[in-house]
C-alpha cells in the first residue's frame, strides 16, 4: 500500500503528518459526529494501553480509546447483522475492538464505554461504533476494579432495602 502522507491538526499532538492509507473509515461517522468519517489512531507517548482516535478533518474531534478486554476480561457481545454487513466481516479474527475512555481526575475515576464499542475491520479498514442493547455493560464502566466493586455493592445493597 502506497503511503498517502498528509499533515493534520490534532487535539493532543499538535500538527503532525499521518499516513492516510492507514486511516480508518467510518462509513456512517460516529454517533453525534456523523460528518467525521475518517480517523487515525495515534499513540499516547509510551503508553500501550491507551491511544487516541483522531479525526483527520477536525482537530477537536478526538477520543482516548483502549482495548476493553484488557480492562474487563469477561467482556463479550454479539455483533448485529447490519454491522457485519457494513464492515464486511467474515470472521472474528478480522476485528479489533476499542472503547472510548472518559478521563477523569483522579485517573482512578475514569470510565470506558462498554455499551458502544468501536469495531475495526482490519482487512478493509472500515469501522463502526455499535450501540449494544446489553444491560450488563455501562456507558461509563469504571476502569478501576475497586470503583466497579463499590458500584456493584451500592446496587446490591439498594436492591435489598
Amino acid at each position: 500500500m502506497t503511503p498517502q502522507l498528509k499533515e493534520i491538526a490534532t487535539k493532543f499532538h499538535g500538527k503532525i503528518e499521518v499516513d492516510l492509507s492507514k486511516a480508518w473509515h467510518f462509513p456512517k461517522g460516529l454517533p453525534g459526529f456523523e460528518e467525521e468519517e475518517e480517523f487515525v489512531i495515534l499513540p499516547i507517548g509510551e503508553n500501550e494501553q491507551f491511544q487516541v482516535l483522531q479525526s483527520t478533518k477536525e482537530a477537536g474531534v478526538a477520543f482516548v480509546v483502549a482495548n476493553p478486554y484488557k480492562i474487563v476480561e469477561e467482556y463479550d457481545f454479539k455483533i448485529d447483522d447490519p454491522t457485519v454487513d457494513l464492515l464486511e466481516v467474515k470472521s472474528p479474527e478480522e476485528l479489533m475492538v476499542l472503547g472510548i475512555v472518559f478521563i477523569k481526575e483522579p485517573f482512578e475515576d475514569s470510565t470506558i464505554n462498554l455499551q458502544a464499542p468501536l469495531l475495526f475491520q482490519t482487512n478493509n479498514r472500515k469501522a463502526k461504533q455499535m450501540v449494544l442493547n446489553d444491560k450488563r455493560y455501562l456507558i461509563k464502566h469504571p476502569i478501576n476494579k475497586k470503583k466497579l466493586d463499590e458500584i456493584k455493592e451500592k446496587t446490591t445493597s439498594g436492591k435489598s432495602e
